[in-house]
C-alpha cells in the first residue's frame, strides 16, 4: 500500500512524502517423525519446531497431537504459529500447509494471505501470541490420509511481517571537486604504491575519471561497491574519487546500508557523509536497528552509537519545536535494543500467559 501526501504551496515551496506498507516474507519447513508416539500427551501439550527468523522477529510452530482444548476430547489436532521473541502489536500474514506425501499435490492449505484485503493482517499483541487453528484436522481422518506417511507429517509455514515506512524527497547533495586525474596518476607513479594490487573498479576510475556503471561493476550491489571503493580511494589518496563515492552513498542511503556507511565514514574521515548518515539513521531508527550493519556498529563503534542517540534527541527536539509542542522534562527515547542485538527470548506459555516484560534502554 502506498499513500502519497502533499502540502499546500507555501511561498512557492512544495513538499511531498509517501507512506509505504509492505511485507517481509519468509518460510519454514517442519517435519514431525514418530507421530504415533506423540499421541496421548494430553490436550494442551505440544511439539514445537525450532525458532526461525522472519522480518526481524523469531517465530515457532506448535503442533498439538491431542488438541489444544480439553473440550475437543482429542478429536482434532491443533496447529499454531507463535511469536517467539519480544514484540508488541506485530502485524503479519500467515499460511499453514499440511503436505500431501503421496505425490498427488493435494495439500491442505490455510492461508491468511488470501484474506488480507478483506480483514487485514493479524495482530500479535505480545511474545507468545499465536495464529492458527484449534481444529486443524480431525485426527481419525488425518491418520488414514496421505498426509501421514511412515508415521511422519510434513508442514510448510509462511510468515509475512508488515512493515511501514515514510519516504521523503532526497535532499542530500554534496559538491564534488574538479578532476585531478593527472595529479593522481603522477602520485601513484612516483610513489610506486600498489604495484602488486588488483584494483577492480579503482582501475576504471584511474583510466577514465568516471565511476563504473553499477551493472557492470564487480557483481555486488551499488551501495556495497561504493563503500569498498571509498575505502580504496582513502587508502591511495584519491580525494576526488573519495568525494564522488561519498556523494553516491548519500544518494543511495537506506535503512539497510546506512549503519555500515556510517561506520565507514567514521573510519575513513568523511565528516559530511557521517553527518548525513547520522541524520538519516535518527529519522529511520526503527528500521535501521534491524539491519546487520547496526549490530556491527554497536560492537565496534560504541562512541558512534552515542552520537546517533544525540542526533535522535536533536531531531526530536526540532520536530517538537516545528509542531509548536513543548517538550516535557520527562520525555524519553526508548530503543528496543533486545531486538537490535538479535537476542531471542525464551518462549512464553503457548496459551499466551507470559511473565516477561519488554526491556527498553532509556537515554
Amino acid at each position: 500500500m502506498i499513500v502519497n501526501c502533499s502540502s499546500e504551496p507555501n511561498n512557492a515551496l512544495d513538499s511531498s512524502s509517501r507512506s509505504v506498507s509492505e511485507t517481509v516474507n519468509g518460510s519454514h519447513n517442519f517435519t514431525i517423525r514418530g507421530y504415533s508416539l506423540a499421541k496421548g500427551m494430553g490436550p494442551g501439550k505440544y511439539i514445537s519446531s525450532d525458532t526461525f527468523s522472519i522480518g526481524g522477529y523469531e517465530w515457532a510452530i506448535y503442533f498439538y497431537p491431542d488438541g489444544k482444548n480439553p473440550e475437543d476430547s482429542s478429536l482434532y489436532v491443533s496447529v499454531f504459529i507463535a511469536l517467539a521473541s519480544e514484540g508488541t502489536d506485530v502485524r503479519a500474514l500467515f499460511e499453514l500447509t499440511l503436505l500431501d506425501q503421496s505425490g498427488k499435490g493435494k495439500h491442505k492449505i490455510h492461508s491468511h494471505f488470501d484474506r488480507a484485503l478483506e480483514s487485514g493482517p493479524y495482530t500479535l499483541k505480545y511474545r507468545g501470541s499465536m495464529w492458527g487453528y484449534k481444529r486443524f484436522f480431525r485426527r481419525s481422518s488425518l491418520e488414514s490420509s496421505d498426509f501421514l506417511k511412515d508415521d511422519s507429517l510434513a508442514m510448510h509455514c509462511t510468515v509475512g511481517v508488515v512493515r511501514t515506512r515514510v519516504e521523503g524527497p532526497k535532499s542530500y547533495i554534496l559538491p564534488t571537486p574538479p578532476s585531478d586525474i593527472g595529479q593522481s596518476l603522477k602520485y601513484l607513479l612516483d610513489a610506486e604504491i600498489g604495484c602488486d594490487i588488483t584494483f577492480q573498479a579503482l582501475l576504471q576510475f584511474i583510466y577514465s575519471d568516471e565511476l563504473p556503471d553499477r551493472h557492470e561493476s564487480i557483481g555486488s550491489d551499488s551501495a556495497i561497491m561504493m563503500q569498498q571503493l571509498l575505502a580504496a580511494a582513502d587508502r591511495f589518496g584519491l580525494e576526488r574519487l573519495k568525494q564522488l563515492c561519498e556523494a553516491k552513498l548519500c544518494e543511495e542511503v537506506s535503512a539497510e546500508t546506512v549503519a555500515t556507511t556510517l561506520s565507514l565514514a567514521e573510519q575513513h574521515h568523511s565528516p559530511q557523509l557521517k553527518a548525513i548518515c547520522l541524520k538519516f539513521a535518527a529519522t529511520n531508527l526503527g528500521a535501521v536497528m534491524l539491519s546487520e550493519g547496526f549490530r556491527d556498529l554497536e560492537q565496534k563503534y560504541p562512541l558512534l552509537l552515542s552520537e546517533l542517540l544525540e542526533t535522535v534527541a536533536s531531531v526530536d527536539d526540532k520536530l517538537n519545536v516545528s509542531s509548536g509542542k513543548k517538550r516535557s522534562g520527562s520525555s524519553i527515547f526508548g530503543l528496543d535494543l533486545a531486538t537490535a542485538d538479535g537476542g531471542v527470548a525464551n518462549l512464553m506459555d503457548p496459551n499466551g500467559n507470559g511473565n516477561g516484560r519488554r526491556v527498553r534502554r532509556r537515554v
